[in-house]
């Protein structure tokens, strides 16, 4: 029985060495993850390096790329590269809050649920059921809209809070199909608890699964929150890309030719949301072996 346990972190070991020699060798993870760490750098120093407030009125309204200003300005002046860098930290901090409080949820719903079965089971599976029936976006318009404040921090609560339903019912079938392996009856005979065997045994062996949940989970709530912040419930103070979206379209940036002002935000979340899905088919070749490319 000794033998068989200390094999697993042996095995385990092996495979997490397997992956990472087949991840650095995919073109569609490295170039996923590539665009998100460039975005995400560019957003955590962009206003470091750029300075001033993104909401600060200019003297150069709707004035095209320039050198002084590279991505322009807006009807009132405001320099739109400062919002953009602005606007990408505010995206990956919702995205970051949403889909971490999402998956925390998803997990500790899912793998419960499937560890334990039986009348656990049943009434975990019927809470999940009855959000995941409810009309999310709905739900949140009407919470954001009677919010005298609203802030990134608050949004991505919100979303966490209704995001996860989907990412338990999953974990919830993964966990039903390990709970019955042998290392797993093995740790229970060893007098094991619950939660140690959640998170010694079956956890790390879903733990592939577990981040590229975490990727949708965290693509979602970066969707959920722009589309919040283009109908104008996102962030009372602050900006966000889907806030340029928003004060764009409300100042008619099409109809006056100002591309300027509206490309950078709707290119921003465009790149994050196809990188993620393309870093997470990358990942599912690399943890899949029937689809990796050799």
């Amino acid at each position: 029985m000794t033998t068989l346990q200390e094999s697993e972190p042996r095995e385990r070991e092996g495979m997490r060495r397997e992956a990472l020699h087949f991840a650095v060798r995919n073109a569609k993870l490295v170039t996923g993850f590539g665009i998100v760490v460039v975005l995400l750098v560019l957003g955590m120093v962009g206003p470091l390096l750029a300075g001033g407030t993104p909401n600060d009125y200019g003297t150069r309204p709707m004035s095209p790329p320039s050198a002084e200003h590279w991505l322009g300005t807006t009807t009132f002046g405001q320099d739109i590269f400062l919002q953009f860098v602005h606007g990408l930290r505010a995206t990956f901090l919702v995205g970051v809050i949403g889909g971490g409080i999402a998956a925390v949820i998803g997990m500790l719903v899912g793998f419960v649920a499937g560890y334990r079965g039986g009348a656990v089971d049943e009434v975990l599976n019927m809470l999940t059921n009855v959000i995941l029936v409810i009309p999310t976006l709905a739900v949140l318009l009407i919470i954001n809209a009677y919010l005298g404040i609203r802030s990134v921090a608050v949004q991505g609560l919100f979303i966490g809070l209704t995001q996860w339903p989907w990412a338990a019912r999953a974990i919830r079938a993964q966990t039903f199909s390990l709970r019955t392996r042998e290392f797993v009856d093995l740790a229970r005979m060893s007098g094991a608890g619950t939660w140690r065997i959640i998170s010694r045994e079956i956890a790390p062996n879903m733990s592939s699964y577990l981040f590229m949940t975490f990727i949708l989970l965290f693509g979602g709530a970066i969707l959920i929150a722009s589309s919040l912040d283009f109908i104008g419930l996102g962030p009372t103070e602050g900006v966000s890309l889907g806030l340029m979206l928003q004060n764009a379209n409300q100042w008619s940036a099409l109809q006056l030719g100002m591309w300027w002002w509206f490309v950078p935000p709707g290119a921003g979340i465009t790149a994050i949301v196809g990188a993620l899905y393309v870093a997470n088919v990358g990942l599912d070749e690399v943890f899949n072996p029937k689809l990796r490319e050799t």
